[in-house]
């Protein structure tokens, strides 16, 4: 099973491969989104532990938004959850009640397609993807296959992406490792999460599955999403006129929300209650990583 404290660890034990930024000297502490709203003019909003726990809302997350809005505070939601081209992903937010538009999401997916190195003619990207993913939202050009519908694929294709972990195991870590070590190729990793909060726990998601790789194998991989600031440049650029030092980070990590925003520039507030810290005292977590966000909050 895990836990905050393995997933806290496991982050720290890769902290050297994530920007560096720096801290505020202290947080500001309240309840809610609301008491932060004098900071700032525009928020940079995670989804999974401040908009959504897996395929639930989180209770008054919808209102928050809103009210927000009425305040004239610009959003913009930065996710990391690459399963989902961006009309799944709107339309999952519209299912839940939000009323974001195109402009206002950006996905880890959208910055990675976004980034896309052209392979040598013929090659395919192999893919750990979700069920159905048909890639419409691939550049043009760009060949993207199913890993698990092809195992030759670990030995033919031209490089591998990383987009989800919902059909993926120890086993094909192993596998893609081996085939890797055997012929170095271009690994591309979608989403940076090592974990994300769902409604029964903490799923492993690709990040995690990365970090194991590049362990075993001492290859290079490249990582797009929070925390790296490939995305959040890509966000700040739907914000048009709003100065770095009115734009906050909302989530619910140190390691990619907080860390990021800060390497970015940007405010961050830490949501505390539904995400990896649910349940958890955060100081002696900030106290042992010195990510300090500008805020600490306990819900949306």
């Amino acid at each position: 099973m895990i836990g905050t404290e393995w997933a806290f660890d496991r982050y720290e034990s890769v902290r050297a491969t994530l920007p560096e930024a720096e801290f505020p000297l202290t947080s500001r502490s309240g309840h809610d989104l609301g008491d932060t709203v004098d900071d700032y003019d525009a928020y940079i909003l995670d989804a999974f532990g401040v908009l959504n726990r897996g395929e639930t809302a989180i209770e008054g997350a919808v209102e928050r938004m809103a009210a927000l809005r009425a305040l004239g505070k610009r959003l913009v939601v930065l996710t990391n959850a690459a399963s989902y081209t961006r009309a799944e992903v709107l339309a999952k937010y519209h299912r839940l009640g939000f009323d974001f538009d195109a402009s206002e999401v950006v996905s880890s997916r959208d910055v990675a397609f976004a980034a896309l190195p052209e392979l040598p003619a013929g090659q395919v990207w192999a893919a750990a993807a979700a069920e159905g993913d048909d890639f419409s939202d691939a550049p043009a050009g760009a060949r993207i296959e199913h890993l698990s519908d092809d195992p030759d694929l670990l030995r033919n294709a031209g490089g591998f992406l990383l987009l989800s972990s919902a059909r993926w195991s120890a086993a094909d870590t192993a596998a893609l490792t081996e085939a890797l070590l055997d012929n170095p190729r271009p690994l591309i990793v979608a989403n940076p999460d090592l974990v994300a909060p769902r409604e029964d726990g903490l799923s492993v998601e690709p990040g995690l599955i990365a970090h194991e790789i590049i362990e075993r194998t001492g290859g290079q991989v490249a990582f797009f999403g929070k925390p790296f600031g490939n995305a959040f440049e890509i966000a700040l650029a739907r914000l048009p006129g709003v100065s770095r030092d009115r734009v906050a980070m909302v989530g619910d990590t140190l390691h990619t929300d907080v860390l990021g925003g800060a390497a970015a520039g940007i405010g961050s507030v830490l949501i505390t209650d539904h995400g990896l810290f649910s349940g958890q005292d955060v100081a002696p977590y900030i106290t042992r990583c010195a990510i300090r966000p500008s805020w600490i909050v306990a819900t949306t």
